[in-house]
């Protein structure tokens, strides 16, 4: 409805009405105005009916949806069902076009403006989350790992003689394969146990750097975001070094983006040395479906040419899900569910402490770890040999999802590499353990349920065990 429809309304009903009418239209329109003029998030969240006026207007403007379109070609944004074509809000062009997923698509003007506008304010939550001189990002609808690939497979044209990426071990098979599907030999580094946690182990880095040759490495690949009780890299020293070395690097930020502990690393990182490119996962950080992730730099010519390394026109959908969500939260929703996240790791930390100390284990002390806990399962351990993996197929029937059990000594092979103590981040670590995490969107009753669930199970184990010993000693 513009200013002359509403006239014309006018004639049909009371003048009075339809003027109401247009003053609450325009309330939506100054909201849409503000966007396009700042492209940053709004710090108060729209409402549903916003967002949805503002998809639909995007809509109309693809050529798919022009009343009297005749499309001739091969691709003309054909949508057989109706449920399908409003799933997408009629935005079904995607984004970019052959040779490059940032252009702008002639016939899509609305899709294009779409994917401008979500990477515009996607740029501006990274910088309020706390990597303040982030200068360019994109939204790309891949996952984390294929993300990471994208930025080796970029660097590649830098450094041609580059045949290795020096890696801190993280045992996370996607980070790893990434290296391995863009044709690279991962050069693995073990961390170094200061207490409970594992650490990075620099000396150890940059003694593979020298062993190798600076200019045989195509980067550094660092880890923000990860499982206690290995924590984040050093990403600051690690910075110096890539900088000293004249050596690209590469940041897995996948889950980082919630922890203002891990995007300071990566501001401070930047700040004094070198940070090529960092990653982060949509749906971890925004609460979104699986299968887009943001890739963000500094020097905004080099995050145009990844950009344009991507084959193809892409999917718009990872874009029209995070913009949606974040023109919903507004950056003021963002930033609470954020604040909350940190609570509510302060009290997982401590149910955790006190159910473990019952149980006769210990919360391991792994204080730079932001996101991530993990208990001792050396009592449990001790009791049975399978009873550490049991209690992981316990939590998992009695519906809690995500805690994650690490036996001692289990091995696996990913691309041709074996890993020893695999999950554990350590050839040795000295206990099994149970992992748990405070990620955006968790509760306290998330916490009061799985303390509730973890007491049962490992009470029945205990229980388990005490009669298997019993048996063991009648027989005897």
């Amino acid at each position: 409805m513009n200013e002359e429809n509403f006239r014309l309304s006018e004639k049909i009903v009371s003048s009075s009405y339809v003027r109401q009418g247009s003053q609450a239209r325009r309330s939506h329109e100054q909201l849409i105005r503000h966007l396009l003029e700042q492209g940053k998030c709004p710090e108060e969240g729209w409402s549903e009916s916003t967002v949805e006026l503002f998809l639909s207007e995007l809509a109309v403007m693809d050529s798919n949806n022009f009343l009297g379109n005749c499309g001739v070609g091969e691709r003309e944004g054909r949508v057989a069902s109706g449920l399908v074509a409003r799933r997408h809000y009629r935005l079904i062009h995607g984004i970019g076009r052959s040779g490059d997923i940032a252009a702008v698509q002639p016939k899509a003007a609305g899709s294009s403006l779409l994917n401008k506008l979500t990477n515009s304010v996607v740029l501006d939550i990274l910088k309020l989350s706390g990597v303040r001189s982030v200068a360019s990002c994109f939204v790309v609808p891949m996952a984390t790992g294929m993300s990471l690939t994208l930025c080796f497979l970029t660097l590649r044209h830098r450094r041609p003689k580059a045949r290795f990426i020096v890696w801190p071990r993280i045992d996370q098979k996607s980070c790893f394969k990434a290296m391995i599907t863009a044709g690279y030999e991962p050069v693995v580094v073990e961390n170094v146990l200061e207490g409970d946690e594992l650490r990075t182990d620099l000396e150890a880095v940059e003694r593979k750097i020298e062993e190798l040759g600076a200019e045989n490495i195509l980067c550094v690949h660092s880890t923000t975001s990860c499982f206690a009780p290995r924590v984040p890299d050093r990403l600051e020293e690690l910075a110096v070094l890539c900088s000293k070395h004249d050596i690209p690097h590469v940041v897995n930020n996948a889950y980082g983006v919630q922890s203002s502990k891990c995007m300071h690393l990566i501001q401070q990182g930047s700040r004094v040395g070198r940070i090529d490119a960092f990653v982060q996962s949509l749906d971890k950080n925004f609460m979104v479906p699986v299968g887009g992730a943001i890739i963000a730099g500094f020097n905004e010519a080099f995050i145009q040419e990844i950009s344009k390394m991507y084959p193809g026109r892409a999917s718009a959908s990872p874009s029209l899900d995070v913009l949606i969500t974040l023109l919903t939260l507004g950056a003021g929703g963002y930033k609470k569910l954020l604040s909350e996240r940190k609570e509510v790791y302060s009290h997982l930390a401590e149910e955790l402490k006190t159910l473990a100390s019952a149980h006769g284990e210990r919360l391991l002390h792994t204080p730079h770890n932001p996101i991530s806990l993990a208990v001792s399962l050396d009592r449990l351990h001790a009791g049975s040999d399978g009873a550490v993996t049991q209690l992981g197929s316990m939590l998992f029937t009695r519906q809690v999802s995500g805690a994650r059990v690490v036996p001692l000594g289990r091995e696996q092979t990913v691309g041709g590499h074996t890993f020893r103590g695999f999950m554990s981040h350590s050839d040795r670590y000295p206990c099994p353990y149970l992992n748990a995490a405070s990620a955006v969107g968790i509760t306290r009753g998330d916490v009061t349920l799985c303390v509730k669930r973890l007491d049962k199970c490992l009470k029945a184990l205990k229980k388990e065990n005490a009669s298997s010993r019993q048996e063991d000693t009648a027989g005897e």
